[in-house]
C-alpha cells in the first residue's frame, strides 16, 4: 500500500512539473507579444501591426528565453505553447474539396458524347444524397444509361498515352482516372500548403481529410478573407524559367552596391549631423560634407546594414556584393544569392528599390525559393534566384504541356521522371539546347520548387530530373510538375470566419464562464461536505491544472467548447467525489469510524467512478473520429479530462485526506454539515410503484414533442446540417431581428431567411440559404454584399464580427456522421454494459433509457420553438445529445452498480424491492451530482 503511494505521489510530482514546463512556454510567448505591442504602440495608444509583425519577425529564430542554459528562440515557443482556437484569437476555418468532375472531363478530352454526359450529370445528382465515391456514382450511371461503349472510348487519347489504350478494360480505366483523382488531391495540397506559406499567417494548420477528398486549413489572424478564398481557388500556374550564371549578374550587383553604400554613409552623415546640431556642434564644413555625400543618392534607406549579412568568402565591409550576395557553400556547391527567412522582406524591398532596379537589365527578376535550409549556424536559409526573362514577360514553357511526372529512382537516387506533349516537346527542345551548363528554375505560383542544371539537349520531352533529393522531396516534385497538367478546381465546401474582437469576447466569457462555474462548485461542495469538500476542491484544482498542461504537452488547440468541455469536466470530477463521500457517509452513518468510513467509501465507490468514466470515455472517442472543427475539440478536452479527473478525485483525493489524517485515531475531518446532515437520509420512496406514472409523463413530452416537430416542418436545421451562409453581426445600438429581416427579405428572394438575436441586444444572426447551390467565391461575396446593402438601409452603424459557410454536399456529410455518432455511442455503451454486468437486460435498459433521455432533449428544445425561442439544431446539439447520453449512462451505472451490490447482499429480496433499495441508496448521489453539473451548465449559458 506505501508502495502505491510512492508511487502515486511521484507520479503527480512529474505530471505537475511537465505541466508547469509546458504552459511556461506560453506565458512566455504572451510576454513576446505584449512587449512586441508595446513596441508598436505610439503615445496615443495606438497599435501599428505592421510594426508589431517586424519586431515578433525579428526575435523569430532568435533566443528569446533560457531555461538552465537550454535557449529557446520564439519559433521554438511558439511551437510548444497551447494554442488558442479561432473562435478564441479570429481567423478563418476553411474546407476545400478538388473536383472530381473536371478531372473524368479532361481525361476525356472534354468530351461532348451526350450519354458520357448525362453519365457525369446523374452522378452529380446522386452524390447529393450518397456517400459513395463520385468516381463510382458516375460509372454506376454509366452502366445504367445503358450504353455498350467501353470507357477506353472516351479515355483513350494523346493525355492519357501510355496509361490507356482502346483494349483497356473499365476496370483498368477506372484505376487509372481513380489514381488521378487521388494524385490531384496531392498536388492541390502541397500548392495550397506552399501559398499558405508564403501568406504571412501565423501557425497556419493544414491537413487533408483522409477518405473525402477535402482539405481543410485553419489560418489564424486572417483580416481579409477575400483574399484569402482568391488565394485558395485560383488556378496554379506552373512555369520554367532561365536562370542567370553567377558571373553575368554579379557586376550589376556590385554597382548596385554602390548605391546603397552610399545611401547608407549618407544616413549615418545625417545622423551625425542631427546629433551635432542638437548639441549646437554644428559647422557649415559639417553641412558642406553632408551635401556633397547626398549628391546623386536617392532618398536614404534606412535599416540596410541590418538586413544585410557578411559573405562567408570575403571580409566584411560595406558594400552590397559583401552584404547581400551571401555565399553560403554548404547550400549550393555554386555561388548563390542566400539569406536568412526573417531579412527576405527587407531583401526584397532592395532589390526593388527603383535604383537598384536600373542597374539590372530589363530582362532579370528575382524569385525566391519556396524552401528554406537549416545552414550550419543553426539559422534558416532561402535561395533568391535571378531569372532571365523575355520580352513578354511570357515564360518560355508552361505547365499546360507536362503531361506526366512521376517519382524515379536512378542508381538509388531518389529523382524525378517528367513527360511533355508534343508541343512541349519542341520549346523544351530549344529551351534545353540553349541551356546547357545552366540552370532552369521550375517555378509554381511564384516561388522556385527546383533549379536543375541542363546537361545536355532534351530532343523529345521526356525529362529526368535528378540532384540531392529526399524521396518525399522528389515526390512533391513530382506533384509540382503535374500541377499544370489537368484542370482540377477547388471550391470552398465550408468555411468559418471569426473577426478579432468576437475571439476576444469568447476569451473573455469563456475566462469569466470557468472561473464562475469553478467557484460555484467549490462553495457548494465545501456548503454541502464540510472539510471533505475542501479535499474534493483541492483535488479539483489539481485537475484543472493538469488537464490544461497535459493539453499545452499534446499541442492541442483551445477552443470555446473546449473551455466548455473544462467546465465539464469539473462537474464530472465533483460526479467521483461525491459518490466517494456518500459512500463514506453511509458508513459513517453506519458506526464506522472515519479511518474505516473513508477506506471504505473509496473501495466501494471505485467500480461505480470506473464504470461511468469508460462509458463517457466511448461517447468521447466517437466524437472525436466522427466530429469536426469545434465538436472535435470539444472531444479532446471532454477525453483528456475523463483521464485527469479519474486520477485527481480516485487517487490525489485519498492521498490528501491520508495526509490530513497523519497519525491520529480521532482525525478531525467531518463529512457533514448542519446543511446536508439530513438532506435525503433513509429515503424509502416506493420509486418503483410510480413507474407508470414516469411513463405517462414522458410520453406525453415527446408526444408532444413530435407533434411540434411536425406543426413546424422539422427541427430548425443550423446552416451545418442543411447548408447555406450565416452571419454574425453587431451593431452600435440595440436592435429588433424582426424589423432587419424586413430589410433583407427582398435582397435574399426570403431564400431560408433567418434573423435572430445573437447573445446581446445590439447582436444578431442572420442565416440564409440565398445562392446555396453556388460554392464560387462571387458567390460570397454577392450575398455579403446584399447583406450589407440590407442592413444599412436599417442602421449605418454595424460590423460583421463572423461568419460561415457550409455547402450543400457537405451538410449531408455532417448529418450522415451525427446519425453514425448516435447510432455508434448507444452500440458502444449497451455492449460495454452488457459485459460489465453480465446480463444484456442491463445494456438494454441503459440504452432504451439513453434514447428516452434524448427523445426528451429533443422534444423540448422543438416546444421551445413555439415559444419564440429558435434554437438551432447543428454539429453543436449533436455534442450536446452526446454528452446527455454520457451523463446519463453515469446515473444509470450507478444505479446498476447498486443492483448488483444489492442483489449479492440480499439474494431473497424480490426485483422490486433490490431497484427501489438501489434507488434510494444512490438517490443523494444523484441529485448533488445532478445539481453540481446544473450549475456549471446554467453558467456556461
Amino acid at each position: 500500500m506505501l508502495k502505491n503511494r510512492y508511487g502515486i505521489l511521484v507520479l503527480s510530482g512529474l505530471i505537475a512539473l511537465l505541466s508547469i514546463y509546458f504552459l511556461s512556454f506560453s506565458w512566455i510567448s504572451r510576454s513576446v507579444q505584449n512587449d512586441a505591442t508595446d513596441f508598436a504602440t505610439d503615445a496615443k495608444g495606438n497599435v501599428d501591426y505592421a510594426k508589431k509583425q517586424i519586431y515578433l519577425d525579428s526575435v523569430y529564430t532568435e533566443p528569446v528565453v533560457d531555461v538552465i542554459g537550454i535557449k529557446y528562440t520564439y519559433k521554438e515557443i511558439r511551437e510548444q505553447e497551447l494554442q488558442l482556437g479561432l473562435d478564441l484569437q479570429g481567423g478563418m476555418h476553411v474546407v476545400l474539396e478538388v473536383s472530381p468532375v473536371e478531372i473524368i472531363r479532361a481525361m476525356a478530352a472534354n468530351s461532348n458524347d451526350s450519354k458520357f454526359n448525362q453519365a457525369i450529370a446523374n452522378a452529380q445528382k446522386a452524390q447529393i444524397n450518397s456517400q459513395d465515391k463520385f468516381l463510382n456514382l458516375f460509372y454506376a450511371a454509366y452502366k445504367e444509361i445503358g450504353t455498350d461503349k467501353p470507357l477506353a472510348t472516351y479515355f483513350s487519347n494523346t493525355s492519357n498515352k501510355g496509361k490507356i489504350n482502346l483494349t483497356s478494360t473499365d476496370d483498368e480505366v477506372l484505376k487509372i482516372i481513380n489514381e488521378e483523382i487521388e494524385g490531384s488531391i496531392d498536388r492541390s495540397f502541397e500548392i495550397l500548403r506552399a501559398r499558405i506559406d508564403k501568406f504571412g499567417v501565423t501557425q497556419p494548420n493544414i491537413q487533408k481529410l483522409k477518405g473525402t477528398g477535402r482539405i481543410q486549413l485553419e489560418l489564424p489572424g486572417v483580416d481579409n478573407p477575400m483574399r484569402v478564398r482568391k488565394l485558395l481557388q485560383g488556378a496554379a500556374k506552373l512555369e520554367f524559367w532561365e536562370v542567370w550564371k553567377e558571373e553575368e549578374y554579379f557586376p550589376y550587383l556590385q554597382e548596385a552596391d554602390k548605391i546603397l553604400a552610399a545611401r547608407e554613409d549618407a544616413e549615418n552623415q545625417l545622423k551625425t549631423l542631427e546629433s551635432k546640431v542638437k548639441k549646437d556642434t554644428a559647422t557649415k564644413s559639417d553641412a558642406d560634407a553632408l551635401t556633397e555625400g547626398l549628391a546623386g543618392v536617392s532618398k536614404p534607406s534606412a535599416g540596410i546594414d541590418s538586413l544585410l549579412k557578411t559573405s562567408a568568402d570575403t571580409t566584411k565591409s560595406d558594400s552590397l556584393s559583401g552584404k547581400v550576395s551571401v555565399i553560403f557553400r554548404q547550400l549550393r556547391s555554386q555561388y548563390s544569392l542566400v539569406y536568412e527567412v526573417k531579412d527576405t522582406a527587407r531583401i526584397s524591398k532592395a532589390f526593388n528599390d527603383p535604383d537598384v532596379k536600373s542597374i539590372f537589365p530589363s530582362n532579370t527578376k528575382f524569385i525566391w525559393g519556396v524552401k528554406a535550409q537549416l545552414g550550419d549556424d543553426g539559422k534558416e536559409y532561402i535561395e533568391y534566384y535571378p531569372i532571365r526573362t523575355a520580352r513578354d514577360n511570357k515564360a518560355p514553357v508552361e505547365g499546360d504541356v507536362v503531361t506526366d511526372a512521376m517519382l524515379d529512382i536512378a542508381e538509388g537516387k531518389p529523382g524525378v521522371s517528367m513527360k511533355m506533349n508534343s508541343s512541349g516537346a519542341r520549346k523544351w527542345k530549344r529551351l534545353t539546347a540553349d541551356n546547357i551548363g545552366r540552370k532552369v528554375a521550375i517555378v509554381l505560383d511564384g516561388y522556385v520548387y527546383s533549379a536543375p542544371t541542363v546537361q545536355n539537349e532534351i530532343p523529345n520531352g521526356s525529362s529526368n530530373i535528378s540532384g540531392s533529393f529526399t524521396i518525399e522531396e522528389a515526390k512533391d516534385l513530382a506533384n509540382v510538375l503535374k500541377a499544370g497538367k489537368l484542370p482540377a478546381p477547388i471550391r470552398i465546401v465550408e468555411e468559418a470566419i471569426v473577426g478579432p474582437n468576437l475571439g476576444k469576447e469568447a476569451i473573455s466569457q469563456g475566462l469569466i464562464s470557468s472561473l464562475a462555474g469553478f467557484l460555484i462548485v467549490v462553495i457548494f461542495m465545501f456548503m454541502y461536505y464540510n472539510k471533505g469538500g475542501a479535499v474534493a476542491n483541492l483535488a479539483l484544482l489539481f485537475n484543472v491544472f493538469f488537464l490544461t498542461g497535459i493539453l499545452a504537452q499534446l499541442n492541442a488547440v483551445l477552443t470555446l467548447p473546449g473551455i466548455a468541455g473544462i467546465v465539464l469536466t469539473i462537474g464530472m470530477a465533483v460526479d467521483a467525489n461525491v459518490l466517494i463521500f456518500e459512500r463514506i457517509r453511509e458508513e459513517l452513518n453506519q458506526g464506522k469510524s472515519v479511518i474505516q468510513a473513508i477506506k471504505l467509501g473509496y473501495d466501494k465507490a471505485f467500480s461505480s467512478i470506473f464504470d461511468s468514466n469508460v462509458t463517457t470515455l466511448i461517447v468521447g472517442i466517437i466524437l472525436y473520429y466522427l466530429g469536426s472543427g469545434p465538436v472535435k475539440g470539444f472531444a479532446i478536452t471532454l477525453i483528456l479530462g475523463i483521464f485527469t479527473s479519474f486520477f485527481t478525485s480516485v487517487f490525489i483525493s485519498k492521498e490528501i485526506l491520508v495526509f490530513l489524517i497523519g497519525n491520529s485515531e480521532k482525525p478531525n475531518i467531518s463529512f457533514f454539515t448542519a446543511f446536508s446532515k439530513n438532506v435525503f437520509s433513509n429515503t424509502k420512496w416506493d420509486l418503483i410503484g410510480k413507474r407508470k406514472l414516469a411513463y405517462i409523463i414522458s410520453g406525453v413530452v415527446i408526444t408532444l414533442g413530435l407533434v411540434s416537430i411536425a406543426l413546424q416542418g422539422g427541427l430548425n436545421l443550423g446552416v451545418d446540417f442543411k447548408g447555406g451562409r450565416s452571419y454574425i453581426v453587431k451593431f452600435e445600438q440595440p436592435v429588433v431581428a424582426s424589423d432587419i429581416r424586413t430589410f433583407l427579405a427582398d435582397g435574399f428572394d426570403n431564400k431560408g431567411l433567418e434573423v435572430k438575436s445573437f447573445g446581446s441586444s445590439n447582436q444578431i444572426k442572420v442565416t440564409t440559404s440565398y445562392l446555396v447551390g453556388d460554392e464560387s467565391t462571387e458567390a460570397d461575396g454577392m450575398v455579403e454584399t446584399k447583406l450589407r446593402e440590407g442592413i444599412s438601409k436599417y442602421q449605418k452603424g454595424f460590423e460583421i464580427m463572423g461568419s460561415s459557410k457550409v455547402g450543400a454536399t457537405i451538410a449531408d456529410d455532417i448529418i450522415y456522421t451525427s446519425y453514425w455518432s448516435l447510432l455508434l455511442s448507444l452500440a458502444g455503451i449497451f455492449l460495454y454494459v452488457f459485459v460489465r454486468f453480465r446480463k444484456w437486460q442491463f445494456g438494454l435498459g441503459g440504452v432504451v433509457a439513453l434514447i428516452h433521455d434524448a427523445l426528451v432533449v429533443i422534444a423540448l428544445y422543438s416546444i421551445a420553438g413555439l415559444f419564440g425561442m429558435n434554437l438551432e439544431v447543428d454539429q453543436i446539439f449533436v455534442a450536446a445529445i452526446l454528452t446527455i447520453v454520457g451523463y446519463s449512462i453515469n446515473d444509470t451505472v450507478v444505479v446498476f452498480d447498486r443492483v448488483r451490490e444489492t442483489m449479492s447482499e440480499n439474494p431473497k429480496m424480490d426485483l422490486a424491492q433490490v431497484l427501489n433499495t438501489s434507488l434510494n441508496n444512490t438517490f443523494s448521489r444523484t441529485v448533488v451530482t445532478a445539481l453540481t453539473v446544473l450549475l456549471v451548465v446554467v453558467t456556461l449559458l
